[in-house]
């Protein structure tokens, strides 16, 4: 001890002549501190609307189908509230609130000393000021220096502001459960009354929420949630804010809703949720948001897809998604899946999936730009693409859907059949760029893979980007974006007719004539109706998707099907024949509802050689669903939807099926 002590002395000889120095030195680390902890703190969000507030989410016909966000009225006065209102508060969360000066040391201790001898916790040593410090003005990060925050704008709110200036921002702020953030906003929610008209029994019922508004919400907890208001009444009674023959006379609260109960989502509500709050701004109480969707419409997508999927029992197909939108992108129907409570997962905006021969669209229109023509010819026969390194028999050879081979075709009729190796070969040709160029035109982003299969539709693209470039052809007009707002000018009432966009885009008109033909005489015929109609098949390997997607009248839409993990259906699901059937049905509901479907003058028709292609169909039997009995076999492709090339594929057995 001894040596210690010398040791000690000598350290204090030494630093004896700077102990100024250094006190002044913690002293100005101390004034930093505290200057950091008061810049950083975000002292100007006060009661200020909730970031997100609540909206309600409506059709067309503005009927609701949705709420989402944080329902925040109008603060409150103090003065206009009924006295047994802020003395509920204060009995139950801080009853020396008039007393401390934001900080209450006697309360901590006290809660230490409760909490010990109830072996938990059972009090808070947060005053209201340090609760309105830390629920409008920080994060629920829990740090030392959001604790020492929450202390510095509890001490600088008690210098600012009066006693009743602090309760009401509190009472206005402090959340309630069920979304209700401030009194006025939770008197509606659970009393359907303004905060002026609460009863003894209602004040005391809110107060006690505060503790555990999800718990003790009165919506779904109600007798909880009055045992606990039973203890804010005899605080109350401790306080001497009412006596106990006021508190016995204190009738319970009923529950009486004063919001009309609404989902919380939708397929469509969550994906239209971001463009609401983009185009809204934060204000107190909530906001309508009116959509694009129709409702009739909405009702045809929903049987359909659930119709069609029954009728494919035991074919392995567990999903489904449809988007319908008009010609510009307004969209009026979307299903995401077979049952949005069991999965939120959206599969018409957020999966990725391979579009198959759909993607041919893209494949097309850069041929089409680089100078082929409908008529043009084109060899349909076995090809081998081969890498730096591969021998023959090693490299990708494309297959059709067949196994057979048409020689020499024109363009025509191979869009029309959907021969793989005419779309692999112009790809080939025109150059994965020039693809990549037309894809990115009709508004989709990400790039496509630069695998020669990419011609097939081996690049994921969502369901509603594929629609949005079909829906960019219909209008004569690229890009069209998908936008679920309501917009009060009219939209196009029909496809705009070829020889309006002979300037603008010259090969439309060419394209326009490929994709009629798909309907009217090649893959999609399933989905051929009684007026011009215009579409595309996609099939992607081993039958893990199948899609159509085509435009007629006002509307252009796309459906697939498939399976969330991502196994094969049957073989006789292709996009030629569930999808295609299935838009078909789909088309005639909604055209006719609309009073459109009627025959209309078709453009002129392509020269297809339909005698080769009776040929290619004469081997093919069906089923009595008119679904093909022998599939080929096929081979796996790469899928990777990158800008780098992937490792070789391994010696091809078969070949990849698209229609």
């Amino acid at each position: 001890m001894a040596g210690i002590a010398v040791r000690l002395g000598t350290l204090w000889g030494q630093v004896r002549p700077y102990r100024w120095w250094i006190a002044g030195g913690i002293v100005g680390l101390f004034a930093l501190l505290f200057t950091w902890l008061v810049a950083t703190a975000p002292l100007g969000r006060a009661l200020e609307p909730a970031k997100q507030p609540s909206l309600i989410i409506t059709d067309m016909n503005g009927k609701p189908i949705a709420r989402r966000g944080d329902y925040k009225e109008e603060p409150v006065k103090i003065a206009l509230l009924p006295a047994h209102v802020p003395a509920a508060f204060i009995a139950i969360e801080d009853r020396r609130f008039k007393d401390h000066l934001g900080v209450d040391p006697i309360g901590i201790f006290r809660a230490l000393v409760t909490n010990a001898q109830a072996g938990g916790v059972r009090q808070g040593g947060s005053t209201l000021t340090q609760q309105l410090a830390k629920t409008s003005f920080l994060s629920s990060e829990r740090s030392i220096k959001r604790k020492l925050q929450e202390i510095i704008i509890a001490l600088y709110l008690e210098a600012r502001l009066s006693k009743d200036e602090i309760l009401q921002n509190y009472l206005s702020s402090v959340y309630f459960g069920d979304g209700a953030y401030g009194i006025r906003a939770a008197a509606r929610t659970y009393f359907d009354k303004a905060p002026e008209q609460l009863t003894l029994g209602e004040a005391a019922l809110l107060a006690g929420l505060v503790q555990a508004p999800s718990r003790l919400a009165p919506s779904r907890h109600l007798k909880q949630a009055n045992e606990r208001a039973a203890q804010v009444l005899a605080a109350m009674v401790d306080t001497g804010a009412i006596t106990a023959a006021q508190a016995k006379a204190a009738r319970p609260a009923t529950y009486r809703p004063g919001r009309k109960n609404l989902p919380t989502g939708s397929y469509f509500a969550d994906w239209v949720l971001p463009q609401a709050r983009e185009a809204t701004e934060a204000d107190y109480g909530e906001i309508v948001v009116k959509t694009t969707l129709d409702p009739k419409l909405q009702k045809f997508a929903e049987d359909i897809i659930k119709d069609g999927l029954a009728r494919a029992g035991g074919l392995n197909v567990s999903q489904a998604a449809l988007v319908a939108m008009r010609l510009d992108g307004r969209v009026v129907a979307m299903v995401g899946g077979t049952d949005y409570k069991a999965s939120s997962f959206n599969r018409a905006t957020q999966a990725q999936r391979q579009p198959g021969s759909s993607f041919k669209l893209f494949v097309y229109l850069a041929a089409l730009e680089a100078g082929k023509k409908p008529g043009d010819t084109i060899v349909d026969e076995p090809i081998e693409l081969c890498e730096p390194g591969q021998q023959p028999g090693e490299c990708y050879a494309p297959k059709n859907d067949d196994l057979r081979f048409r020689g020499t075709i024109s363009l025509a009729t191979a869009f029309a059949a959907s021969s793989n190796i005419a779309a692999v070969k112009l790809a080939q040709e025109v150059g994965v760029s020039a693809v990549a160029k037309q894809v990115k035109k009709l508004g989709i982003e990400g790039g496509v893979s630069i695998y020669p299969a990419m011609a097939l539709g081996t690049t994921p693209i969502p369901l509603i980007d594929m629609t949005r470039a079909f829906a960019a052809v219909a209008l004569g007009t690229t890009p069209v974006k998908a936008t679920g707002l309501w917009r009060a000018d009219p939209w196009p009432e029909k496809v705009t007719p070829p020889e309006e966009t002979k300037a603008s885009w010259p090969v439309r008109a060419d394209m326009m004539q490929l994709l009629s033909s798909v309907v009217r005489n090649g893959t999609g015929n399933a989905a051929r109706l009684p007026m011009q109609a215009w579409g595309k098949t996609g099939t992607t390997q081993n039958h893990r998707d199948a899609l159509f997607i085509g435009f007629a009248g006002d509307l252009v839409v796309g459906i697939w099907v498939g399976n969330d993990d991502n196994s094969p259906m049957a073989a006789s699901i292709v996009g030629g024949g569930l999808p295609a059937r299935m838009w078909k049905g789909f088309m005639q509901r909604a055209l006719q509802a609309e009073g459109r479907l009627e025959v209309e003058a078709e453009v002129a028709p392509v020269e297809v050689d339909m005698e080769a292609l009776a040929a290619d169909m004469a081997g093919m039997t069906v089923d009595l669903n008119g679904e093909p009995n022998n599939p080929p076999a096929i081979i796996d492709i790469p899928d990777e939807s990158v800008t780098a090339p992937p490792p070789p594929p391994e010696p091809p057995q078969g070949a990849p099926q698209s229609l």
